[in-house]
Order: C-alpha cells, then sequence, then structure tokens
C-alpha cells in the first residue's frame, strides 16, 4: 500500500522553462535532472529546501498535445516494495498502463495503473 504521494508529474513543452518559473515565481528548488531509459523525455524532479515532502517532476517529450491549461501526467505513491506492490496489485482489478515495472538508469523503480476515470497513478520505489 502507498504511504504517501510521492511526486505529481506534469507534461511540458520547455523543461528548462518552466524549471525558471518553479523556482522563480513558486519557490521550489531543482533537485536533479534524471534520465529516462527514453532518450526522447527530458525529466526534472524539484522541491522545497529543507523538505521531503511530495515534489514536482516535470516532464518534456511525452506528449507536446498539451491544452491552453497545461496537463497533469500522474500522481506517484511512494512504496517500500515495488516488487510486493506490483504483486499485489496485480492480483486486483485494475488495468496497468503497461504491464511491467520500468527502471530508471538512476535505479528508481515504477509502474503506472489506470484510475477511475483514466488518470495514471504510479507506484515508485526510489
Amino acid at each position: 500500500m502507498g504511504k504517501k504521494i510521492d511526486h505529481v508529474g506534469i507534461m511540458v513543452k520547455d523543461i528548462e522553462k518552466s524549471i525558471k518559473f518553479y523556482e522563480d515565481v513558486v519557490g521550489f528548488k531543482l533537485k536533479a535532472h534524471v534520465p529516462h531509459s527514453d532518450s526522447a523525455l527530458k525529466l526534472a524532479f524539484l522541491g522545497f529546501e529543507g523538505s521531503d515532502e511530495t515534489e514536482l517532476e516535470l516532464i518534456q517529450g511525452y506528449n507536446d498535445s498539451l491544452p491552453a491549461e497545461g496537463k497533469v501526467h500522474h500522481l506517484a505513491v511512494t512504496v517500500d516494495n515495488i516488487e510486493e506492490e506490483f504483486d499485489r496489485v496485480k492480483a486486483l482489478d485494475v488495468k496497468f498502463v503497461d504491464d511491467h515495472i520500468t527502471v530508471l538508469p538512476n535505479g528508481y523503480r515504477y509502474f503506472f495503473i489506470y484510475g477511475p476515470e483514466g488518470e495514471w497513478v504510479e507506484f515508485f520505489q526510489r
């Protein structure tokens, strides 16, 4: 079961412009540019200094067709053991976005399921 919201992913057209906005206007600090196994994607995680609260993930290159108000791509919950959670959720009546655990080059692991309205929910282990 999830423990907290780990991060919220927002699709953006220009990741550097968005980083500057969220730092200068909102007060976030860039924590890391994280490589993705799909080199077309650029990821950046931002958070508030000295806080382990929910982070903001900016995603460039996933889908450039954004409505004027932007688009929240997913919400993610932190889990202790991604394999156990994958097996637990697999036994439930839910639909997976992709039926596998993705491993990023930095070791983060995740999988996505669909929520009741088609939204994406990510189970995420750092």
